[in-house]
């Protein structure tokens, strides 16, 4: 079976973290974002250690620190819409070709 990873936001690692610090038990934050106590217990270390500068975006991150997406996610994107493109091509392909197979109405129109 094969795992999906999940990222998570500097937001959201914070929340986690300062839910924690606040008093949160162990159990009660995992039920309730459904995350490992392993992430909990290091995203915590990590806040603890330098709240300002915790979580900061790495390049291989989503987003750069100025919000500007990064040269993976932009290939991604292309992917993306290059098969889209091509379903929409082959779609109006596939329209004009039962368009034109159509006989004739009585009026002499297809």
């Amino acid at each position: 079976m094969s795992r999906k990873y999940r990222k998570f936001t500097r937001a959201f690692k914070i929340q986690v973290a300062q839910a924690r610090l606040a008093g949160m038990s162990m159990s009660e934050l995992i039920r309730k974002y459904d995350i490992h106590a392993n992430l909990i217990y290091k995203w915590t270390v990590e806040y603890r250690m330098n709240p300002t500068g915790a979580f900061r975006l790495a390049p291989a991150d989503e987003e750069t620190a100025d919000g500007q997406p990064t040269r993976a996610e932009l290939e991604q994107m292309i992917g993306r819409l290059t098969m889209e493109n091509d379903f929409l091509k082959k779609a109006l392909q596939h329209a004009e070709d039962t368009l034109h197979a159509m006989p004739p109405t009585k009026d002499g129109t297809a």
